[in-house]
């Protein structure tokens, strides 16, 4: 029993050395090969848990709590989901402002891009030129500055009421009447079809040219080609346009803000979701209230982007 229990003793200390050298030379190994990689990577990895991954979760602890940004947060469960669903009309307000705006600025700036990227796929000269120019619109549209020239250009005495009575019509204060106040950031959204219509442009490019010219060879018309050829081939692309411009709609949040002056007027037509989550967050000091805002939004989009994924298959048109 002695002599077991020694040589077992005996075995261990041999073998730990070795099993701690063999460790050490994988982990060394493991290095080796992807050690560079985790370093370009790191920092990626601190944006996305100190400054994504983390706010996030403490956002969904906050929407538990009564928190004001003074005192520490204090724990009332489903209480702020409670009072959305039940006693908070401008929460109603603010998801039918929305909507409107989502469902009317995605499929016209849509439809505008590919308009565009149409006419620009013909092989007119300077093509580099016009899609930087097209795309410009893009990058300064969720700009304070253009919200605030889109603000002058529909107030009562702007450049558009300008234009129009040069024709004998007398427009309203588009911005101040909640009739068409909503119509003036859907307008600024189309402006910005830049993007969208950069990445139809380049799908439109993917279509092979001989479907064309044998679709000609047949008598199919122009209106025939673009219905039976472009669109189902295109439509790959259109999803994923449709996917990305559905989501920065529900989080559009500069225009309203500048045009409106953050009050989401005139009686609330230009109350954006996002708009209403700030005024609470940082008007009404309602933290943990906003934080139960923001994950509702979160989960909406997660709800339209699962059922646009769930409806792709009736429509969109792979290589296979």
């Amino acid at each position: 029993m002695h002599s077991v229990t020694r040589t077992a003793t005996t075995a261990i200390a041999v073998d730990g050395p070795r099993t701690v050298v063999k460790a050490k030379g994988r982990l060394a190994r493991l290095w080796a090969a992807n050690g560079p990689g985790y370093m370009f990577l790191l920092p990626w990895l601190i944006g996305f848990f100190g400054l994504t991954l983390g706010p996030a979760l403490v956002s969904l602890y906050l929407s538990f709590t009564n928190f004001d940004l003074i005192r520490s947060p204090e724990w009332t469960g489903m209480a702020n989901y409670v009072r959305i669903a039940n006693a908070d009309p401008k929460f109603a307000a603010a998801m039918s402002v929305t909507l409107t705006y989502v469902v009317l600025s995605v499929p016209f700036k849509l439809a505008f891009a590919l308009l565009v990227a149409i006419a620009l796929n013909r092989g007119i000269n300077g093509l580099t030129f016009y899609r930087a120019i097209f795309y410009l619109p893009s990058l300064l549209g969720g700009s304070v500055a253009i919200a605030v020239l889109w603000r002058q250009l529909f107030a009562g005495d702007g450049l558009v009421n300008a234009a129009l009575s040069q024709f004998g019509i007398e427009g309203p204060s588009w911005i101040s009447h909640p009739n068409y106040s909503i119509y003036t950031l859907v307008a600024l959204s189309v402006w910005q079809f830049g993007s969208p219509m950069i990445i139809f442009l380049a799908g439109l490019r993917q279509i092979p040219t001989d479907m064309y010219e044998a679709a000609s060879l047949d008598g199919a018309s122009k209106f025939r080609q673009f219905y039976k050829i472009t669109l189902p081939l295109l439509t790959p692309v259109i999803f994923f346009n449709a996917v990305v411009q559905t989501i920065d709609a529900f989080k559009a949040f500069t225009p309203a803000f500048i045009i409106s002056g953050g009050t989401g007027g005139p009686i609330n037509s230009t109350l954006f979701y996002t708009l209403y989550l700030y005024q609470e967050a940082f008007g009404n000091f309602r933290m943990g209230y906003a934080s139960a805002l923001a994950w509702i939004l979160v989960v909406i989009i997660a709800i339209f982007t699962a059922f646009s994924f769930l409806t792709s298959r009736y429509w969109v048109h792979y290589d296979d």
